[in-house]
């Protein structure tokens, strides 16, 4: 079975998306902890898929609850256009709800299912017994994992007062300072000295660059 098929029910129907969280689910399910789960890069979101399948197809929500990954999208102006992009919030760990044997063990089944999967490492504990995330952890994840992600927002690398030079344009090749940022429309305007007098030019990000020993 195919890692990269996308998330489906048992009647070959794709399922909503399982890495959005509804604000009013509970922090964990009754008998289960979260626990984080260290997979291939790039690889996160194939083991979440084949995860919730497996799980699905061997009747084991009684014992493995919610997979997440939680992502961020941006967007990014160049000439105009606008482009979105999807990250890892926590690249290289996929996040597991599950309930543990009394001793603090993996259920056999549930070990089984999950390291068969490709791409999986081990979870993050000692001596075969995964640590449970601590309650703030879990707050920050699921928080992560409820952002919106129809309204991607703009982020700009660059801060006020930072020393830049310009890379494309009419003035490549001057320095100037960041004066002031535009997230929404991916601009920042630089005070550029041209002539000896200091004027400001407004331009897209990806026309700049961070100044030498800055």
């Amino acid at each position: 079975m195919s890692d990269s098929k996308p998330n489906a029910t048992m009647d070959g129907r794709p399922n909503e998306r399982t890495d959005l969280l509804k604000p009013d689910e509970p922090i964990r399910q009754e008998g289960m902890n979260w626990f984080v789960l260290r997979v291939a890069s790039n690889k996160e979101s194939s083991v979440q898929n084949t995860l919730l399948r497996k799980v699905q197809i061997e009747a084991m929500q009684h014992l493995v609850g919610r997979i997440l990954v939680p992502t961020e999208k941006t967007k990014t102006i160049k000439a105009g256009k606008q482009k979105i992009t999807e990250t890892k919030l926590y690249p290289g760990y996929v996040f597991v709800e599950m309930k543990l044997e009394p001793d603090g063990r993996i259920p056999q089944d549930v070990f089984f299912l999950i390291k068969e999967t490709t791409g999986v490492g081990d979870f993050v504990g000692t001596a075969g017994r995964p640590t449970p995330m601590k309650e703030h952890e879990i707050e920050k994840m699921l928080r992560d994992s409820r952002k919106p992600e129809d309204e991607p927002s703009v982020k700009l690398v660059f801060s006020k007062g930072e020393h830049v030079v310009i890379k494309e344009g009419p003035f490549q090749g001057y320095e100037g300072t960041v004066d002031e940022l535009f997230p929404d429309k991916g601009v920042v305007r630089v005070l550029v000295t041209i002539f000896g007098r200091q004027a400001p030019v407004d331009l897209e990000e990806w026309q700049i660059g961070k100044a030498e020993g800055t």
